[in-house]
């Protein structure tokens, strides 16, 4: 008697861990179902406000390699468990050191003005959260960032690592140091982009852009309204700027930042 109800025992606790399993299972799948619905919403949210700027953009539609690399990348998972209920909400939200993750909106239009593909190697300076390299490495993209802040860049890798770009993948890589210097080692780059505000363009960056590369930036004084802009480099070296929106980024931190 004392044996079966030993084996009922056995038996029922296996059949309760089965079951709290099954139903962590059953939550996770819904969980995830959940966030790529969330995800579909912004980018519709997100091509909706693309056709209404489409005259400052010079495009109405958002591109679909852009579109696709939105909806494949879990913000979610580049954002502090303190926000993830806001993570597909359409703007920045804070990351700790006085630092944000842009606006969503922000995010895919400066990827698509990079005007960048597969193949394509990309230098960004200020890594933040990670979530702006997530998105061009999933376009097929080369990332080279570079964070000055080596607790954002410590903490970027992890969240690369768990969006699916572990260190040392061909796809991203990240260290922590001065981004004006830019990466002289990978250089050329076919576009740059800077994820913070400066007044110039430092020179490093400009002689490590190809000839008919493209950096996007927001430029100007950082505490006041700054413009979203293009700089394409002709083959003599000369810039061309074409100035697309206003915006607010926090500013560079740096030898122009500080």
């Amino acid at each position: 008697m004392t044996e079966r109800r030993s084996l009922f025992r056995s038996l029922h606790g296996l059949l309760l861990a089965v079951g709290l399993c099954l139903v962590a299972t059953v939550n996770a799948c819904a969980s995830e179902q959940d966030m790529t619905a969330e995800r579909q919403r912004l980018v519709e949210k997100i091509e909706a406000e693309v056709r209404m700027t489409a005259p400052e953009l010079g495009f109405a539609r958002l591109d679909l390699r852009v579109a696709e690399a939105m909806l494949r990348v879990p913000r979610h998972a580049f954002v502090p468990s303190a926000q993830r209920a806001l993570a597909y909400a359409n703007h920045p939200l804070p990351i700790g050191g006085g630092q944000t993750i842009s606006q969503p909106y922000i995010v895919a239009i400066m990827s698509q003005l990079l005007d960048v593909g597969p193949g394509d190697r990309v230098f960004e300076l200020g890594t933040g959260s990670g979530y702006q390299a997530a998105v061009l490495a999933a376009m097929g993209v080369e990332v080279y960032s570079v964070e000055i802040v080596p607790e954002l860049a410590e903490r970027a890798v992890a969240n690369l690592e768990a969006a699916g770009y572990p260190p040392g993948s061909a796809q991203v890589q990240v260290r922590a140091g001065d981004g004006w210097l830019g990466w002289p080692e990978a250089a050329p780059f076919d576009g740059i982009i800077l994820t913070a505000a400066a007044p110039v363009i430092p020179d490093h960056l400009i002689a490590q852009l190809k000839p008919g590369g493209r950096l996007v930036m927001p430029i100007g004084e950082t505490l006041a309204v700054q413009q979203l802009a293009i700089f394409a480099k002709d083959d003599d070296g000369s810039l061309r700027r074409r100035d697309i929106l206003p915006v607010r980024f926090v500013p560079v931190t740096g030898p122009l930042g500080d």
